[in-house]
């Protein structure tokens, strides 16, 4: 879904530039080729079987990010800068011929999903900081030789000082970062745009120099590259160490064939750990993924279906109840009834921003009927 919107952009805008600024409209490409090629790169990558052998994979994802926020922001404060003038409203989109009040309430509740997407990534911090101290016993005898590979935990940040207060840290710096880019984008490109304000700003031929937006939108695609295994390799991991449970006996989940890679020599290290069951599954992720993508044209509505299913449960309810019970917060208490009206609020967040988001995509079903 998104790898089909800024491979999209990048042949769109170029289209769009060579042809003299016409609409968007006369530029359209098919984008199902660049899907494809897209699921053929994660193929190879799911293939990496841990977690903390993507370190550099996130490295370059969280450049490339920071890359597209700061184009599509100047981008933005260029554009605002050249009509010198506020298009947006305090109100937001006005009610009209094209807009419904109701429209206008379900796309509320839609944005509201949008927002809770952006900020589920506690599953990763988990995976940041969990250790294997010891390795774990199936029936009072350690795990086999073969199965220690699905138990990929290990210390990926170093102390002192303690990993609490490093993951603090990190967690307040990385939430304000990226709400000041959230805020700053919006805000900007609101301003800069109004009403006609895309759903991807960078995705707009509004925006100008193109050379620069095909940057951007490259560095999206090298982002997605590591974004895609850094919330798949959770999954990953997890049904692995799952059926290495259920099948504790089974060769296929869990006989590893060391396979010398090209180049090293016989005495070498560098050996990729072949194994079927990984190989299987990982694989039918990742096409049943990409068959997805080429079959769902709808972006916003999409994103903010998912971000309001993942939001509550796992963003707000589980670390809610783990902080009540590791603290031992007496009932009725002043913090335990605060948190508990968080927890509430934030669910019918992800309530509303659900219905939101499946109006919208029933509107964008009944269209791409039409046409």
């Amino acid at each position: 879904m998104y790898k089909k919107q800024w491979n999209r952009a990048i042949r769109q805008t170029n289209c769009v530039h060579r042809s003299g600024g016409v609409s968007s409209g006369a530029c359209s490409t098919n984008a199902s080729p660049y899907i494809i090629a897209f699921g053929v790169a994660q193929l190879i990558l799911s293939q990496i079987k841990n977690f903390g052998q993507l370190w550099w994979l996130s490295s370059v994802a969280a450049a490339m990010s920071f890359t597209y926020s700061f184009i599509g922001l100047g981008l933005e404060i260029a554009k605002f800068a050249s009509t010198g003038r506020i298009k947006g409203t305090i109100t937001g989109v006005s009610i009209g011929p094209t807009v419904t009040p109701v429209q206008k309430v379900w796309r509320v509740f839609q944005a509201l999903g949008n927002i809770a997407f952006a900020y589920s990534y506690n599953m990763i911090l988990i995976e940041i900081q969990v250790s294997l101290p010891f390795l774990p016993k199936f029936s009072n005898q350690f795990v086999r030789p073969t199965q220690v590979h699905l138990f990929r935990y290990q210390d990926t940040v170093k102390s002192p000082p303690s990993e609490l207060e490093t993951m603090k840290v990190a967690n307040r710096f990385s939430v304000a970062v990226t709400t000041l880019f959230y805020m700053l984008c919006g805000c900007f490109g609101y301003a800069a745009f109004g009403d006609s304000s895309p759903g991807n700003l960078l995705t707009s031929t509004g925006l100008k120099p193109y050379w620069l937006l095909d940057i951007a939108n490259v560095a999206v695609v090298l982002h997605l590259l590591g974004a895609y295994q850094v919330y798949s390799q959770p999954l990953f991991a997890f049904v692995e160490e799952k059926a290495a449970k259920w099948f504790p006996d089974s060769r296929f989940v869990n006989k590893e064939t060391k396979i010398r890679l090209p180049g090293s020599s016989k005495d070498g290290n560098y050996y990729y750990n072949f194994n079927m069951f990984r190989l299987v599954w990982r694989t039918v992720f990742v096409v049943v993924s990409t068959v997805i993508s080429v079959l769902v044209p709808f972006f916003n509505d999409v994103v903010g279906l998912l971000g309001a299913i993942g939001f509550w449960p796992l963003t707000v309810y589980f670390p809610v109840e783990m902080y009540i019970a590791e603290r031992k917060l007496a009932r009725w208490s002043r913090t335990w009834v605060l948190l508990k009206l968080l927890s509430f609020g934030c669910f019918v967040v992800t309530l509303v921003a659900a219905a939101g988001s499946v109006a919208g995509i029933i509107d964008d079903l009944k269209a791409s009927k039409g046409s």
